[in-house]
């Protein structure tokens, strides 16, 4: 489907206990982007963004910053195709 993507992102730093995954259900709900996110055992952040373009472009951003306690060192982001995830939730 054209204008339509998916991005799975892990974010490290301090990323966890800082209501990462919360804020960015949040800002996927707003963006209407489907997908999910998780806490990794070794402390990174993991999340899957699938939508609209533009929509999955503003969460990739986002992570770089993500909600005002975290403090983020790295996004690593790989482009897979689109699966037309049903909403966004926490795992």
């Amino acid at each position: 489907m054209p204008g339509v993507t998916r991005a799975h992102v892990y974010v490290s730093g301090r990323v966890q206990g800082v209501w990462f995954r919360e804020s960015c259900r949040e800002q996927a709900h707003a963006a209407r982007v489907g997908g999910w996110v998780r806490n990794l055992a070794d402390g990174r952040v993991e999340a899957v963004f699938d939508g609209a373009e533009a929509a999955v472009e503003r969460m990739v951003s986002w992570c770089h910053e993500g909600p005002a306690q975290a403090l983020v060192d790295a996004v690593e982001v790989h482009r897979e195709a689109p699966m037309g995830e049903p909403g966004f939730h926490v795992r």
